[in-house]
Formats: C-alpha cells, sequence, structure tokens
C-alpha cells in the first residue's frame, strides 16, 4: 500500500497510553550515583487486582498472545510492586481463540472473529499468517481455560457496563451475551461478573483503566454508521460508581486512568483525507464520469431554491461543498456524508457524496479499499470516516466520562492517571522515553502497535511508569526516584517477531 500506507488491521475494543517519564541511567560524568531503597509508605500491595479491558490484558498487534500479555501494563506494575501477579495467559503466541477447535467465523464478513495477530510484513502491518502459513491459535475458550482466580481482569471488548453483568463470562450466553476472553476468567461460576471475580479476591490495591475506552471505540471504529452506539452518561456512570464501589469496600487503595481522545491514535490519522494519487488519463476519465452528477446537483438545489425556504446562498454553499473535481497529483477522497442535503427524492443519483476535507477522519481499514477504485470511482461508505459531527459526539461523550472518573477518583483518594494529557503529548510532539522518542505514527511510532490502537510493549511500560507516578503523587510512595522504581524503555520491544510462536 505504498500511497496508503498499510493494509486494514481488525479490531476488537479498547484502552490507552501514558506519561511523560524518563528513567534516565543515573550515571554523572561517569560516575555512579548511590542507589535509593524504595519506600512504599505502607501502601498494601499483597493482594493487587487490575479490572479493565483490552489495555490491562495487554493486548497488542490486533491479538492477545503469551508475550504480550507478560508486558501488559499491571504485570509490570506487579513486578515493581513486588507482588504475585497470575495472568489467565493464552497457550501460545500466535494470538486468537478458537472455539471447538476451529476459529470463530463472522456470518457478516466471513472473517475469524478472534485473528491471530498482526506482524510487520515490510511495508506495513500483515496478519502473522501471511509469513507463517501455518500458525494456528491453540487457545479453545470452550475446552482449554486456564484456572483461577486472576489478578488480571482485563477484558478485550468489554464496555464499562460489562464488567459488572452477571454472565458476561458463561460460555452459555456465547455469542449473544458473553466474551469469550471473559469466559476463560470465570472457571466454575460462569455467571459471576468481572467486579465479583475481583471483589471475592478482598483486593488492598487495585488498578481500574479504560473504562469507557471501549463505551466509544465501537463507534469510532464503524465510522459512526449506528451499529455500534456510544454508552449513555447514565449507564456509563452507574457501572463506574458501581465498579469503585466494589473495589473500595474493602479499605483498598487505588489507580484510576482516564481517557484519551481515541481520535488521536494511528487507526483515526494513517490515512490520509488527500490519499488518491491520480495521473493525466484518471483525472480527465473520472472528471468526465462525474460531470453529470455535478451538474445534477446543481438542478436539484435550484428545484429546492424554487420551492422550498432554502436560499440561493445556502444552495451555494452546498454546491460547492458536493461539486467532484480531481486534478493530477494527490486528491481528496469522495465519501459519503449524511449529513448533506437528501437530494435522492428530486434525483435518486444525486446521492449524499463530496469530496473530504482535513477535517475528516478516514480509518485504517479503508487503505485496503482505496486502490480498487473505492474513494474516487466510488464514494467510501460511511463505515470507513468519522464526519466532523461524529468526532464531536467522542469528544463530549469522551469529557463527560473523563469528569465522571476524576470526580470519583478525587471522592474516594484514588490516584487519578492524566493519560488523556499522555496522548496529546504523544501525538503532538512526541514523548522521549528514556531517551527513546515515541509518537502515535503507525509502525514506527514506538507507541501504538501494528492494529493502530492498542499500545505496543514499550507502550504499556510506559504506561505504568504513568500509574507509578500518580501513585507516588497520591500516596507518598517514591517509584518515581527509587533505584529500578520505575519501567526501563530498553526492556519492553516495540514489535514482535513472526517467529514468535
Amino acid at each position: 500500500m505504498k500511497n496508503y500506507k498499510y493494509i486494514a488491521a481488525l479490531l476488537i475494543s479498547v484502552g490507552f497510553a501514558s506519561c511523560d517519564v524518563n528513567n534516565e541511567l543515573d550515571v554523572i560524568e561517569g560516575a555512579t550515583m548511590p542507589e535509593v531503597a524504595l519506600n512504599k509508605n505502607d501502601i498494601d500491595f499483597s493482594k493487587y487486582i487490575a479490572v479493565g479491558a483490552s489495555f490491562t490484558a495487554g493486548f497488542t498487534d490486533n491479538g492477545l498472545f503469551i508475550a504480550g500479555q507478560e508486558n501488559s501494563f499491571p504485570n509490570i506494575l506487579a513486578e515493581k510492586f513486588g507482588t504475585e501477579f497470575k495472568q489467565p495467559l493464552m497457550n501460545d503466541n500466535f494470538g486468537g481463540l478458537i472455539v471447538a477447535g476451529s476459529s470463530v467465523i463472522s456470518p457478516v464478513t466471513n472473517e475469524r472473529l478472534f485473528s491471530e495477530r498482526l506482524v510487520f510484513g515490510g511495508a506495513g502491518p500483515v496478519p502473522l499468517k501471511n509469513l507463517n502459513p501455518s500458525a494456528m491459535s491453540t487457545t479453545d475458550f470452550a475446552l482449554n481455560n486456564p484456572t483461577g482466580p486472576f489478578n488480571n481482569l482485563g477484558v478485550p471488548g468489554a464496555k464499562s457496563f460489562h464488567l459488572i453483568a452477571p454472565g458476561y463470562g458463561s460460555l452459555a450466553n456465547f455469542p449473544a451475551a458473553a466474551n469469550p476472553y471473559a469466559v476463560r476468567m470465570t472457571g466454575t461460576s460462569p455467571n459471576k461478573s468481572i467486579l465479583e471475580l475481583a471483589e471475592e479476591q478482598n483486593p488492598t490495591f487495585f488498578t481500574l483503566s479504560e473504562v469507557g475506552g471501549n463505551d466509544v471505540l465501537g463507534y469510532a471504529t464503524s465510522g459512526g454508521d449506528g451499529s455500534d452506539v456510544i454508552t449513555d452518561i447514565a449507564t456509563f456512570d452507574f457501572a463506574l460508581n458501581t465498579l469503585v464501589n466494589g473495589l473500595t469496600a474493602n479499605g483498598a487503595k487505588g489507580a484510576i486512568g482516564n481517557l484519551p481522545d481515541i481520535t488521536s491514535l494511528s487507526y483515526f490519522t494513517t490515512v490520509t483525507y488527500n490519499a488518491v494519487p491520480l495521473g493525466e488519463p484518471n483525472v480527465t476519465a473520472l472528471n468526465t464520469g462525474y460531470a453529470a452528477y455535478n451538474e445534477g446537483i446543481k438542478q436539484g438545489f435550484a428545484f429546492l431554491v424554487a420551492n422550498t425556504p432554502m436560499t440561493q446562498e445556502m444552495a451555494d454553499a452546498e454546491i460547492a461543498k458536493r461539486t467532484i473535481n480531481f486534478s493530477v497529483g494527490q486528491n481528496a477522497i469522495v465519501i459519503m456524508d449524511e449529513n448533506l442535503t437528501d437530494l435522492t427524492a428530486i434525483n435518486p443519483s444525486l446521492i449524499s457524496m463530496r469530496q473530504a476535507t482535513p477535517e475528516d477522519l478516514i480509518l485504517l481499514p479503508a487503505s485496503s479499499l482505496l486502490p480498487t477504485g473505492v474513494g474516487s470511482q466510488t464514494p467510501l461508505g460511511d463505515t470507513y470516516v468519522l464526519l466532523p459531527e461524529e468526532q464531536m459526539e467522542i469528544k463530549n461523550a469522551t469529557t463527560a466520562y473523563n469528569a465522571s472518573i476524576s470526580a470519583i477518583a478525587s471522592a474516594k483518594g484514588l490516584a487519578l492517571v492524566d493519560l488523556n494529557a499522555v496522548l496529546i503529548e504523544a501525538s503532538t510532539t512526541g514523548i522521549s522515553f528514556d531517551n527513546q522518542p515515541m509518537d502515535t505514527s503507525l509502525v514506527f511510532g514506538g507507541l501504538v502497535s501494528l492494529d493502530g490502537v492498542h499500545l505496543t510493549g514499550r507502550g504499556y511500560a510506559l504506561m505504568a511508569n504513568s500509574f507509578l507516578k500518580a501513585i507516588d503523587n497520591t500516596y507518598g510512595s517514591n517509584f518515581t526516584t527509587a533505584t529500578n522504581g520505575l519501567a526501563k524503555a530498553q526492556d519492553y520491544p516495540t514489535n514482535y517477531s513472526p517467529t514468535l510462536q
């Protein structure tokens, strides 16, 4: 995908990055600095439980697999806390899930629902099978689930209310109302909620992360087409309060992360609005093909001006917006826009399409369609575009969720991790982590994994350090200044080899 950079990545739901923490070697002019002992300030980490979604689980490169789980931010935290931490490890490093020995196939797209991980194929992300045809998941969530209880209760794809829902981990409820990653955790108590699995372990310390991330991510990754709606604030608040009240019922301390603006992630920023390169012959052919449409738009609005309250000024503005014209070089993608005036009652061929602007976000999966003529010969569908109005819906929901998260963190005396500020920094100026530059660009940014949404191993280490810094600020510990108190960038990868299995 030379001009579109990368092939489409499959997705499952989400969470986010962390803070700019430099872990410089304690060396000044060749002299080693004295070691600084860790002071936990009487924080009891003996029973640490992590509750959340895919970031908590260690989901990376479009899959959950052993190496990624071992580099999950809660597992890194547990190492720094010096406490045991059991995770529901997958059976292999291929990633993905099977049931009764077979892949789970979507009846709509005929694609594997829980696919293997992505790897770097030289020009961009490709499915592991492209480079390793024999790769096949051995993790069967109906037959060979691990035995709990688990300290890591991160469930990829879980929305806020899923974490408090009974039966979310019951195989009997799959696929209608259960998540197979949750099925792997519930064991002999399939109807217990994720929160109940946490509560029965009497945590002394907990982290709660990405709560609300999937509540907007599904809407965003479906292009706001209505197939996956944003969770309303009342439902989110009920779930959030239920989670925090349950986790703190026995006096546990904890840290909670807020939500970044997910539209800053490379899933939404890699494919540019003007990703259609054209030479003279194609320009001529396309402009000829769209000439009738452009003329029809003028006639349609002339009818509306003559027969409705629409003014000529209003009509001219929309005609200019909807006129499709190509030139030699880079061209804006043709997209559908349901916010345009519907002219199909006047002429069925006058569908609501226009060329994209810098304010539109083209989703990563669109990169596989552009070379086929979609986006130039035919418009790119709603599923592949986030319009400005849809982006505002995501922003408003995220702002409201974060206000609730901040309020309950303050009320309960919890450490608040500002992951939103971290992603802003990463997507604008970039972040230096132990002198390793990181930003949100796909493949080479170092922070976001090959699926364009989840973090790399190094990104999760940075996220863990953000939690440690917030814990220091709230509870008076000194992970930030203690020798080896923080994770070091060089100890964590930004990619995993296709040979890993």
